[in-house]
């Protein structure tokens, strides 16, 4: 029998070499692709088609990914255990395959007809994003009322509610959304056969929802000479201005397929041609977005270029690869290019006199869109670097702008969010928008807290007893812990990336491993592990909101509940956590259900995200911290 220590070992060489041989010339690393499972690659095939811009073979390698996803019972799934079949990815993926061309009678589409019918029916969809799909080429009757009229546009920020209390996510999909559902277009084809529509009884709003949009307009508007038209026209205005101030140098709207195509339906909603540069550069970038899978073409949602570079080039170096290595260095290089220059809307709140651009976004185009998860990303694997490096930059002086930046972003309560400060109106949950709490909002959460405690504590030297930052946001964490001892991640799923987050943020920063509630997040982790050794969790604890097992381990997981274990063990490790080494070491070759479960979340019972990265960059770093801490 091989000892564990040599086996780690040797797993942790595999990794480094497949990792080193793949890095690109730019000295970042683009492995594979994010799979958002079938809404992008519908929602393209809806738009290239009903828009006539002609092109056969990708729409024809899209149709085809779609058909090969389809499930056995005619639905199709947002992650492989949901059961019954998702009623929004079904809808989107029957009438994105009639718009390729497959007729409504083909076995298969009366399969997924029925699965529908199956679901509830139209009527039943839950999905705002679905709804402005579908009804944008006619097969989703438009609302009369709409709870977001263009007026909201005109709203000083001194409003109660006004457009920038919601989430920069959900502004750069609500814009051209305002627009569509202003204009109702219904870009139709004359050969799809649409399904029974929804009851004709204004199904997205409910009577107390258009009381308060015509108290809205004709109240909260009530002044001499700003007459209906007017508040269209300069809603317009404002909408089109916020979306082509917004636009990144690929051409799409903030590095978003999803938002990307919604503002080309509102731009043909409003007249512009599709050989209108902005449509076009538009259509180009999304073409830049296209990857295959497994001899399919998919459109990503978006690329992670910059999340896949920083935490490979950072576990890489916690595995002992020198930051002289060319590898670092190149990686370095490539990460200092990406640091954001420009303000964007986070500085509306932003916790600063003068705020002062310094984090990271997610893509390799995403230039005004930073995040707290990729910029403390970056500044892990920038620390041990030094010198200068692209356009003069220095790594120093890089590293303490982003460490400014991201101190600025800390919000009231103590916690981080995703992308921009005190932007969690309680307002805001109350509009009836399907999904408000989800999407429009962007409060602090565990995952993102603990993460930055994690940076905080282990790399810029902080900790709970001598910063005031670090004290509230550990002590925001402690509030938020679960019944169980778990925390919910929001970002990854789910518990299993929340209690991991919290608890290596929690010790990073000098808790004791010893605190009541570190011990009562241990002992839910164990009391959660799979006979296997290994961890799993299953997409549907992100919809229900409590944890929900998977009958099988996954990698990331695994790797997540090993590296939490790591982090508050003391002394040897335990029998379980080598039975959680056993397994990530005898599935690290494999490319099963293991590798492909998705583990990232977007938007619950919606948008889930594998990555093909995660199966190489979480297993190497648990095993690096594991060795590094209980190597004899």
């Amino acid at each position: 029998m091989i000892p564990m220590n040599q086996r780690i070992q040797a797993g942790i060489d595999n990794l480094i070499n497949r990792l080193l041989s793949s890095q690109s010339a730019d000295g970042s690393w683009r492995l594979g692709f994010i799979e958002y499972g079938m809404s992008t690659d519908a929602a393209a095939v809806l738009l290239l088609t009903s828009a006539g811009i002609n092109k056969p073979k990708l729409v024809s390698s899209l149709r085809d990914r779609i058909l090969a996803k389809q499930s056995d019972d005619g639905a199709w799934r947002v992650y492989p255990d949901e059961n019954g079949g998702n009623l929004s990815a079904t809808a989107e993926c029957y009438f994105a395959l009639q718009f390729a061309g497959l007729s409504a009678s083909e076995p298969r589409m009366v399969k997924a007809r029925e699965a529908i019918r199956n679901m509830g029916g139209l009527s039943s969809i839950d999905s705002l994003l679905t709804k402005f799909m579908l009804a944008a080429v006619g097969q989703y009757e438009w609302p009369r009322w709409f709870p977001v009229p263009l007026s909201l546009l005109l709203l000083p920020q001194s409003a109660p509610v006004h457009f920038y209390k919601f989430s920069c996510y959900a502004r750069v999909h609500m814009a051209p959304m305002m627009l569509l559902g202003d204009r109702k277009p219904a870009f139709k084809l004359p050969h799809v056969e649409p399904l029974p529509s929804q009851p004709s009884t204004e199904s997205w709003l409910n009577h107390f929802d258009r009381r308060f949009i015509e108290m809205y307009n004709n109240r909260l508007f009530d002044i001499p000479g700003l007459t209906a038209p007017t508040l269209r026209e300069q809603g317009t205005k404002k909408a089109l201005d916020f979306m082509f101030e917004r636009l990144e140098p690929d051409g799409t709207l903030y590095c978003y397929a999803s938002a990307t195509m919604l503002m080309v339906q509102a731009l043909r909603a409003l007249g512009f041609a599709i050989t209108d540069p902005i449509i076009t550069r538009a259509i180009g970038g999304l073409e830049a977005l296209l990857t295959q899978d497994n001899g399919h073409v998919t459109m990503q949602n978006t690329t992670s270029t910059v999340w896949d570079t920083a935490l490979i080039s950072h576990a890489l170096r916690e595995a002992g690869v020198t930051a002289a290595h060319p590898a670092i260095r190149s990686a370095g290089s490539y990460l200092l290019s990406r640091q954001h220059t420009k303000l964007g809307d986070w500085k509306l709140r932003a916790d600063a006199e003068h705020p002062t651009p310094g984090g990271w976004g997610f893509s390799d185009h995403n230039t005004i869109n930073p995040d707290m998860d990729d910029t403390t990303a970056a500044l892990r694997a920038l620390e041990a670097l030094s010198g200068i490096g692209p356009a003069g930059m220095t790594y120093q002086d890089a590293a303490e702008r982003g460490l400014q930046w991201l101190l600025s972003m800390q919000n009231s309560d103590g916690g981080w969010a995703a992308f921009e400060r005190n932007t969690n109106s309680r307002i805001i949950r109350f509009i009836p928008l399907d999904g408000a709490e989800d999407a429009a909002t962007d409060p602090s959460t565990p995952d993102l807290t603990g993460r930055t405690l994690d940076y905080l504590g282990r790399h810029a030297g902080l900790t709970a007893k001598r910063s005031r930052f670090v004290r509230r946001a550990a002590d925001w964490l402690y509030g938020t812990q679960e019944r169980n001892g778990s925390w919910y991640g929001r970002w990854g799923v789910c518990y299993l990336y929340g209690t991991w987050a919290a608890l290596t943020g929690l010790t990073a920063v000098g808790e004791s491993p010893e605190h009541p509630q570190i011990r009562r997040a241990v002992d839910w982790l164990y009391r959660v592990q799979n006979s296997d050794g290994g961890f799993g969790e299953s997409c549907r604890s992100d919809s229900v909101k409590r944890f929900s097992p998977l009958p099988y381990s996954t990698l990331s997981q695994t790797a997540w509940a090993l590296d939490a274990l790591t982090a508050v063990t003391a002394g040897r490790p335990t029998e379980a956590m080598e039975r959680a080494c056993s397994f990530l070491l005898q599935e690290l070759n494999a490319n099963g259900r293991a590798a492909q479960y998705p583990t990232g979340a977007g938007l619950p019972g919606y948008l889930y995200t594998r990555y093909d990265s995660y199966s190489l960059i979480w297993p190497l770093l648990a095993l690096a911290n594991y060795r590094n801490k209980f190597a004899p």
